[in-house]
């Protein structure tokens, strides 16, 4: 029986012990989380994806038009729930799973870009500790342990979100590219399509992966030109292959010519528009959050068109939208480019969905790493590493892939975490270097690596003087308050948010809904009448107003709130159900019949439309 020897043992134990070091970092977040009122989304990204699954899981395998949201990870959570029964707890334990792996990735990366002695000179045979010759460990290890504390990555890898799948293929696939200086066969290249097309079906940026490994068969793999050339084919083929699912479901299930998803169309037009501001700023007549956008973006489009749109039409509407503006003002387009490159880098945390700050004030995650403290060491580095050591560029090239994969659309938090084990690799080769620096006494080299270190801190720290930007957390954590019943927490949140940005329609509808739910009737009126002001289309505040309207008896007001509610989203079926009750208290039977009757189409089980129904009939006769 051959044992492995001890010099084997060494070299795989650094990587084992990373693996469980994140692994049961993160496993001890999971737990936290299951301890308090995160575990079950109930809004936003992580609401639609959960109530996707369980579609699924009831048998809704279909709706029978394209994919209107990115389909992979919905899918992937039925399957869990269907074996083993529905808990977010089992994603959550597999996603630790996936940022152990991405530390172990990091520790390979890094002994491949440094692989020893050799990225450096005989002056670190001075150094005073043997570390110097060993850079592999140090970087890689602090890599590591840097992504282990990382606090987005922290809170990502445990709620309902697919980023932590995307990090860990991203990363795997850009190891493969640094690790081989011979091309693989033919068969490995169609595979690293099939996992990149596969993928796209969660998140799409990673197809900005499909041009680095196009790169390296031409610039970086040694092989006959006929091999390079078939084997670009085979990857371009192999993304088609591992996105067949979606494609095959829109093109011949829902029969609508979609490769992906449908959605990318909205999503191109809020990042480029006369109000965008390199974060998603919602246009008029889209509100956030996943779910709602979609319906709004869908029901907008069918209002212009005057008739139902497919999926792809849809698309196309909004696509047009954001090609006419960027034709019609090149120049601000360009400086829009600009800010988001600048967002990109920026130490401001826009997370859209607000649950970094919520697991931080919950102590839930761990203290840590920000992304701005990262991005301000990894860009001395990365410099340097890029100048010195060739490997470290095609790194450097992924990283700048993801940025580019975002200037079509928006920045956040998580759109932008793919990036950053990447800048870890670069932060750790930089505090390595500006050590190496000091230990030998080459101060001119340290000197160098500090006044880049500072030009890059100042970079990612240029101030952003929105103060809507900085009233986001204060009025998800608000929104979320309110949702779990939490009057006094959400009241704090939301007139902290309101003293930031008072002019903003969702902090007034939030706010509306607060006074609402605290029985202040006056307040709320007046919150969602400056809603209105500030935003003509939102639905929701004309809804909430018919419903304010209806409990003082005042039927003709409530009829003329709840008119506009139904002219803005005609596919709403409790706006038409809450004008239907409305005119049946005005003694108006036949609109209310006409009302309920499609309130009723557009939700045929709904018992409380039914009850209402039965109640008109009844009236009539």
């Amino acid at each position: 029986m051959n044992l492995p020897s001890k010099t084997s043992l060494r070299a795989v134990t650094p990587g084992v012990y990373l693996f469980l070091g994140v692994f049961v970092l993160r496993l001890i977040v999971l737990v936290r989380l299951t301890d308090s009122q995160f575990l079950l989304p109930t809004a936003g990204d992580m609401q639609f994806y959960n109530d996707w699954a369980l579609r699924i899981l009831r048998g809704n395998w279909s709706e029978h038009t394209a994919f209107y949201g990115l389909p992979l990870y919905a899918y992937l959570l039925a399957a869990i729930y269907k074996v083993c029964g529905y808990s977010p707890f089992v994603p959550g334990l597999l996603q630790a799973g996936c940022e152990g792996g991405t530390a172990v990735l990091l520790y390979q990366l890094s002994a491949l870009v440094f692989p020893g002695p050799g990225v450096t000179d005989s002056a670190e045979e001075k150094s005073p500790s043997g570390l110097a010759k060993r850079p592999t460990n140090v970087i890689g290890i602090l890599a590591a342990v840097g992504w282990a504390f990382f606090q987005p990555a922290q809170g990502y890898s445990v709620i309902l979100m697919p980023t932590a799948w995307l990090v860990f293929v991203f990363w795997f696939v850009v190891w493969q590219v640094v690790k081989r200086r011979q091309a693989p066969a033919l068969w490995k290249t169609l595979l690293f399509g099939v996992l990149i097309g596969f993928t796209a079906m969660g998140i799409a940026t990673i197809l900005f992966l499909v041009p680095l490994v196009l790169a390296a068969l031409f610039l970086r793999w040694v092989a006959p030109p006929s091999h390079r050339i078939i084997g670009a084919v085979m990857v371009i083929a192999g993304v088609f292959v591992g996105a067949s699912p979606a494609w095959i479901h829109n093109c011949f299930v829902a029969r609508d010519p979609v490769f992906l998803s449908a959605h990318s169309g909205v999503n191109f037009w809020i990042g480029n528009n006369p109000i965008a501001n390199g974060y998603p700023k919602f246009p008029p007549g889209l509100h956030a959050g996943q779910q709602a956008m979609l319906k709004d973006s869908i029901a907008a489009a069918e209002k212009v068109a005057g008739h139902p749109l497919k999926r792809s039409a849809v698309s196309a509407f909004w696509s047009q939208k954001a090609r006419a503006w960027v034709q019609g003002h090149p120049l601000a387009w360009v400086r829009l480019l600009g800010i988001k490159i600048r967002n990109f880098w920026n130490a401001f945390q826009y997370d859209d969905l607000s649950i970094i700050t919520a697991l931080r004030d919950e102590g839930i995650i761990f203290p840590g790493l920000s992304f701005g403290f990262v991005a301000a060491l990894a860009l001395p580095g990365l410099l340097l590493a890029c100048w010195k050591i060739p490997a470290s560029r095609w790194v450097a090239a992924a990283v700048l892939l993801h940025m580019v994969s975002l200037l079509s659309v928006f920045v956040t938090e998580r759109y932008r975490l793919a990036s950053v084990p990447g800048l870890l690799v670069f932060a750790a080769f930089g505090l390595w270097t500006l050590w190496r620096e000091i230990a030998t006494a080459r101060y001119r080299e340290a000197v160098i690596f500090l006044l880049l270190l500072i030009a890059s801190t100042a970079f990612v720290s240029l101030p952003q003087k929105n103060p809507t930007f900085w009233s986001l957390d204060s009025y998800n954590s608000g929104v979320r308050a309110l949702e779990s019943n939490n009057l006094r927490l959400a009241r704090q949140k939301l007139e902290l948010a309101y003293a930031y940005s008072p002019a903003n329609a969702g902090i007034n509808f939030a706010l509306g809904n607060l006074c609402h739910a605290e029985g202040k009737r006056e307040a709320a009126g007046d919150f969602y009448l400056a809603t209105v002001r500030l935003d003509p289309t939102n639905t929701g505040a004309y809804n909430n107003l018919g419903v304010l309207a209806l409990e003082e008896g005042r039927w003709t007001l409530a009829i003329n709130f709840l008119q506009h509610a139904v002219e803005l989203s005609p596919n709403d079926a409790k706006a038409h159900f809450l004008l239907a009750r409305a005119e049946l208290k005005a003694g108006e039977v036949d609109a209310a019949r006409r009302e309920i009757g499609r309130a009723i189409q557009l939700a045929p089980s709904h018992p409380e439309f039914l009850a209402l129904r039965q109640e008109i009939e009844n009236a009539g006769r």
